[in-house]
C-alpha cells in the first residue's frame, strides 16, 4: 500500500505543478510547468506498474500457510492497477485542458 500512496502522491504533485503555472502567470499553454507536471504523473503511471510486478513476485514467494485466512491477496495489485489507470486519465486531462 505504500507504493500505493507514493503514485497516487506523484500524481498529484504533478497535477499541482501544472495547475499551479495558472497562479504564476505562465497561461495555459504547454510551458515548462505543463512537462514538468505530466513528467510526473507518468512517473506515477510507471511506478503504479512497479508495484504491481513488485507485490506479484512477492506473493510468489509465499506458501499457503503464510497467508492469512481470507486474505485479499490480489486486493493490493487492483488498487495499483485503478490508480494507475486513473493517472493515464489525468494525464489526458491535462493534456486536452
Amino acid at each position: 500500500m505504500a507504493w500505493s500512496r507514493t503514485t497516487a502522491g506523484l500524481m498529484a504533485l504533478g497535477f499541482f505543478i501544472d495547475r499551479s503555472a495558472l497562479l504564476v502567470g505562465e497561461g495555459s499553454g504547454h510551458g515548462a510547468a505543463f512537462w514538468i507536471g505530466i513528467a510526473f504523473v507518468t512517473l506515477g503511471v510507471l511506478l503504479s506498474v512497479a508495484s504491481i510486478v513488485q507485490f506479484k513476485r512477492a506473493v510468489a514467494t509465499l506458501r499457503p500457510p503464510e497467508i492469512p485466512p481470507g486474505y485479499w491477496v490480489h486486493l493490493s495489485a487492483y488498487l495499483s492497477a485503478a490508480i494507475g489507470v486513473l493517472g493515464c486519465a489525468l494525464a489526458v486531462y491535462m493534456a486536452l485542458l
